[in-house]
């Protein structure tokens, strides 16, 4: 089986080549810049420098591919949404022109809205244009990343994270690791086909106030969490560079999800994965922000 891997040095992709590598498998991975693979993988991979918005660089670089782990680019413009649109009619050409019969998707939760969740509507584009293919696609609707607080790194040295959720509604928190061992899992296995939705949903719901607590007791460094209104966040993620569109696809990614939203799929045995926020703080964080 020839699989193609792409942002394989992303928080996900790095792991899922690495687990794939152990499974024996050899593949071929999509990305911007080859040097910047780890040079510990880059002798056992297939690399294929590919602009995912660029259709015609994608198909060629996945002819002959049997499965394809997608996931659409990070995107800094000023319409976040239009870049989804251009990367999801990339990768649709590419398993259409290329037979590709079996592809994962990393999407998010949320996407089940499919309008109204900000840079999250983007995903929804792509689950939809993908399900329209009538191949075997799995779309793994994740849960809030553990390494999202790495952008965080100068706020938790001072002590204090800002939110614009409310402290105390729960949520799904993962680690990007968990979320590659299922990709890996859906990748390499002939149990299932047709369309599957497969949430990652970590190991358990956190509120802020709780996730507050653990990262407190993980990194021996006391972090306070204050919620604050949405135009402080507006005024903030501007000041860092993002443009006004970007600005309102992030803050979208909260506002609309913190009404009433349920998702649509509810944890089970299956949707909960091992790797608890504590664990992963210990390891990434602890060293960069504890108390020395």
């Amino acid at each position: 089986m020839q699989i193609a891997v792409t942002t394989p040095t992303g928080n996900v992709g790095r792991h899922v080549v690495a687990a794939l590598l152990r499974a024996g498998v050899r593949p071929r991975v999509l990305l911007r810049e080859p040097a910047r693979l780890d040079p510990g993988v880059k002798d056992d991979v297939d690399a294929v420098r590919v602009d995912q918005y660029d259709g015609d660089a994608v198909v060629a670089a996945t002819r002959d591919v049997d499965a394809l782990f997608w996931v659409d680019p990070t995107t800094g413009s000023e319409d976040p949404l239009a870049d989804y649109a251009r990367a999801t009619d990339a990768v649709v050409r590419a398993v259409t022109e290329n037979g590709i019969r079996r592809v994962v998707f990393q999407s998010s939760v949320g996407a089940e809205k499919r309008h109204g969740a900000g840079e999250i509507d983007g995903l929804a584009h792509t689950e939809t244009a993908l399900d329209a293919l009538g191949v075997d696609v799995t779309h793994l609707r994740c849960g809030y990343f553990f390494s999202n607080l790495e952008l965080q790194r100068d706020a938790l040295r001072a002590g204090s994270l800002q939110v614009i959720l409310p402290l105390d509604q729960p949520m799904a928190w993962v680690a990007p690791r968990d979320i590659a061992e299922v990709a890996v899992g859906r990748l390499l296995s002939p149990a299932w086909s047709g369309r599957c939705v497969q949430a990652v949903h970590g190991p358990a719901d956190l509120t802020w106030r709780q996730v507050a607590g653990i990262l407190t007791a993980a990194t021996g460094r006391r972090i306070a969490v204050e919620r604050i209104t949405d135009d402080a966040m507006r005024t903030q993620l501007s000041r860092a560079g993002m443009t006004d569109g970007l600005v309102e696809a992030v803050l979208g990614m909260s506002t609309g999800l913190r009404e009433n939203f349920v998702p649509e799929q509810r944890r089970t045995q299956v949707s909960t994965t091992p790797t608890t926020l504590a664990a992963w703080t210990y390891d990434h964080l602890r060293h960069e922000i504890g108390d020395k």
